[in-house]
């Protein structure tokens, strides 16, 4: 029965292990739902080869909960496994079943700890103060600080032969006009992929280059679309307006909040 009680201590463990990474991968910037993700495949070492897993390990904070990850995971495993054999080896058919039985109880009972959504809350909240408390970490809610759900996006789009951006300084797109930021670009230069952050207005906007955009989700999807020629023109301008009158509506939303606090 030991042995039972430890599979299950490993295995309530693991899960608890992994929250921790899944949150300290949260404060470097991943959304909640990659940081889970990539906490868990580097624990389990399953799936942790996707190009996100790539993107994940660039980054040196993240690299070092990663490698944590992997070995604390990799003993965890073992662990289980050790303690899984344990359980059963030496037993009567009828221990074995008695044991099968608590085993099931028991993963159920850790199955609905790991699923409660106040639970989850909870460990969430004390992970992070424990964190920021022992590191330099810091939680950003990044999908509330941009309003993402809120009408807002961040999006990423390859200029391709024909865009009406390309060949375009980024002064001479008036982009912001349209309610978009280039908060970056990706260019290919002689064979490496280059980030250029918070490119200036004289940046010129080249075929293959891979712009971050921020504003307004069907705007930013509309420029990714947009086609040199009149036509493309001519969408910018109604772009401009769109905005214009999205702005409009916000400084009235803006100005009545005001009145009605005073």
């Amino acid at each position: 029965m030991i042995a039972l009680i430890s599979l299950l201590v490993v295995i309530l463990f693991s899960i608890i292990i992994v929250r921790i990474g899944a949150v300290a991968l949260e404060m470097t910037g991943l959304s909640r739902e990659m940081a889970t993700f990539q906490a868990q495949s580097a624990f389990s070492g399953a799936g942790f080869t996707t190009s996100e897993s790539e993107y994940v390990v660039s980054h040196p904070v993240r690299r070092k909960i990663i490698r944590t990850l992997i070995f604390v995971g990799s003993a965890g495993v073992a662990s289980a496994v050790a303690t899984l054999i344990l359980t059963f080896v030496g037993q009567t058919q009828e221990e074995a079943t008695l044991r099968l039985g608590w085993l099931v109880v028991g993963l159920v009972v850790i199955y609905l700890f790991a699923r409660s959504k106040m639970i989850d809350k909870g460990m969430r909240w004390f992970i992070k103060k424990a964190l920021e408390r022992l590191t330099s970490l810091k939680l950003y809610d990044y999908e509330q600080l941009l309003g993402l759900s809120r009408g807002y996006s961040i999006g990423e789009f390859t200029v391709k032969k024909g865009s009406w951006l390309e060949g375009k300084k980024l002064r001479d797109l008036r982009l912001n006009e349209e309610g978009i930021m280039v908060l970056g670009l990706y260019r290919r230069v002689r064979d490496r992929e280059c980030f250029f952050g918070a490119p200036g207005g004289e940046t010129v906007i080249i075929r293959g280059d891979k712009l971050i955009c921020y504003g307004p989700e069907h705007a930013v999807r509309k420029l990714s679309e947009r086609l040199k020629g009149k036509k493309g023109g001519e969408e910018h301008k109604e772009a401009v307006e769109e905005e214009r009158i999205r702005r409009r509506h916000q400084e009235d939303e803006l100005k009545s909040l005001g009145r009605s606090m005073g």
